[in-house]
C-alpha cells in the first residue's frame, strides 16, 4: 500500500474517531448539521494533506509521526464542531485539546526516530499547529472566556502568511530554530488554559499579554533575520 493510501484510509479511522468524540462530549447538543459541516472540513483537511503528500513526501511508509500528526487533526475537527455548536468549555474538550499538545511534542521525535524526516511532515506539523491556535483563540472568545484580544495568539501565522504573498524575500528558509518552538508551545498552552472549565478572572490578560509578547518577539526575530539575509 502507497503512504497516500494508507494516510487516506487512516484518515477515513480518523472520521470515525471524530464522530465518537463528538457524541460523547456534545452529547445532546450537537446538531446533525454541525456534524456535516464539521465533518466535511475535517475530509477537507486530509484530502488536502494527502495531495501534498503525493507531491513532495520522499519515504515509503508514513510512519507514526504522520500518524499522531493526523491524530492532531482529529482533534482540530472536535474543536471546529465546538466553535459551530459555541459549547461552553468542558473537561472532555480540555482532555482532547491536551492530548493534542502531547502529539505535538512527539511527531517530530517519532519521525527523527524512524527516519522520516522530510519538508511535507514539517509543513504538516506547522499547519496543524496554526489551525488549532487560530481555532483555540476563536473558541475562547464565543464561549465567553475572554474578550477578543486573545484573537491576537490566533492569527500571526496567517498574517506572516499574507505578507510573504507580496514581499518576496520573506519567503526564504528560516534556520530551526528551538525557541521557535518553545513559542508555539507557550502559545498553544496559554489557549489551552483557557479551556478549562470555569476559567476567568483579569489573570488571563496577562497569560495572553505574554504569549503575545513571545510570539512577537519570535516572528519579529524572523523577519529581521530574513530582512538581514535577503538577496
Amino acid at each position: 500500500m502507497s503512504p497516500v493510501s494508507a494516510f487516506c484510509l487512516a484518515g477515513l479511522f480518523g472520521a470515525a474517531v471524530m464522530y465518537m468524540f463528538c457524541h460523547i462530549i456534545f452529547a445532546a447538543s450537537l446538531g446533525v448539521q454541525t456534524l456535516v459541516v464539521g465533518s466535511l472540513a475535517y475530509g477537507g483537511l486530509v484530502a488536502i494533506f494527502a495531495l501534498s503528500m503525493r507531491r513532495t513526501y520522499p519515504h515509503a511508509r508514513v510512519g507514526l509521526s504522520n500518524m499522531a500528526t493526523l491524530g492532531r487533526v482529529v482533534v482540530v475537527a472536535v474543536l471546529f464542531v465546538a466553535v459551530l455548536e459555541r459549547v461552553p468549555p468542558s473537561l472532555g474538550l480540555l482532555s482532547l485539546a491536551v492530548v493534542s499538545l502531547l502529539l505535538d511534542g512527539v511527531d517530530g521525535w517519532l519521525a527523527r526516530r524512524e527516519g522520516l524526516v522530510s519538508t511535507f511532515g514539517a509543513r504538516f506539523d506547522v499547519e496543524i499547529d496554526a489551525l488549532f491556535a487560530l481555532l483555540l483563540s476563536v473558541y475562547a472568545v464565543m464561549s465567553g472566556v475572554t474578550q477578543p484580544y486573545v484573537l491576537l495568539l490566533g492569527v500571526p501565522h496567517y498574517l506572516f502568511w499574507a505578507a510573504r504573498q507580496v514581499i518576496p524575500w520573506l519567503n526564504q528558509p528560516l534556520p530551526s530554530r528551538l525557541s521557535r518552538k518553545t513559542v508555539c508551545v507557550l502559545q498553544i498552552t496559554a489557549l489551552i488554559v483557557m479551556l478549562v472549565p470555569g476559567m476567568s478572572g483579569p489573570w488571563l490578560d496577562a497569560l495572553v499579554a505574554g504569549a503575545a509578547a513571545a510570539l512577537t518577539w519570535s516572528f519579529g526575530r524572523d523577519i529581521l533575520w530574513l530582512h538581514r539575509t535577503r538577496a
